[in-house]
């Protein structure tokens, strides 16, 4: 099983916490006794799958805490094909303290996303009502009463070639949520193969193009405010620069 390398780069969060750093796998954002922030690449499970022997950010993780006689507990997940913020807690009691945040969805979590299209409003507020069937979420009606109320805001960062990259700041937080959000404004996120078939012939990047960048919350133990950052992998950066709109030529 891969590790978590001990070796340390130059990198800093706001926090001043510097990052340790595995070539292959993890990066670690910020850690202390209670808490440790993981920068999850894409295609890496957040968690065991079911009569898997694939490797996990919490297997490895795990496997290194095990090490310093700690543990992981998982606080919130992202999709596999997601990147970016994940974060476990050391303790159960600081899990629990977590997790009320995050089912209080006082957490400030923003996500970057490439999606088809140029979005009508710059700006503006998405509301639908979501239920699972199996491994999708579909949409339903505000009065199914199995339906859930996903809500996020959205802003354009950048217009590109066909595309625009979006930021997301969840007000809930569903399985797939921005992906069938998005994808009901008209505008899939590119790579989204589970809810649109048709991006099976995208080539410029292998995955959902989704990426967890800021993830602000208030620590377990001290109530202060932690606030992460994350830039995206270089996958994503490389659809971009696909993506770019050719410059203008001055007059």
């Amino acid at each position: 099983m891969k590790k978590l390398s001990r070796h340390r780069d130059s990198q800093q969060g706001r926090h001043g916490r510097r990052q340790s750093r595995s070539p292959r796998e993890l990066s670690i954002l910020y850690e202390d006794d209670a808490i440790v922030a993981l920068n999850k690449p894409p295609k890496l499970l957040a968690v065991p799958a079911e009569n898997s022997g694939a490797p996990s950010a919490l297997s490895l993780l795990s496997a290194e805490l095990r090490t310093k006689r700690q543990r992981a507990f998982v606080v919130h997940r992202i999709d596999r094909y997601t990147s970016g913020i994940l974060l476990f807690a050391k303790t159960w009691p600081d899990r629990e303290a977590l997790v009320r945040q995050f089912l209080e969805h006082t957490p400030v979590r923003e996500y970057l996303a490439v999606v088809r299209g140029h979005l009508k409003a710059k700006n503006g507020t998405l509301i639908h009502h979501f239920r699972q069937q199996g491994m999708f979420q579909k949409l339903t009606r505000e009065r199914d009463p199995k339906g859930a109320r996903a809500e996020l805001h959205y802003s354009v960062e950048r217009l590109l070639r066909g595309a625009s990259l979006v930021r997301v700041a969840l007000v809930t937080g569903l399985q797939n949520q921005i992906r069938v959000q998005l994808s009901a404004l008209g505008h899939p996120v590119i790579g989204d193969r589970k809810y649109h078939p048709a991006e099976a012939e995208e080539r410029r990047i292998t995955r959902v193009a989704l990426h967890a960048a800021h993830l602000e919350f208030a620590h377990p133990r001290t109530g202060e405010r932690v606030s992460l950052e994350c830039d995206p992998p270089a996958d994503f950066q490389s659809l971009l620069h696909a993506l770019r709109l050719p410059s203008r030529s001055p007059r």
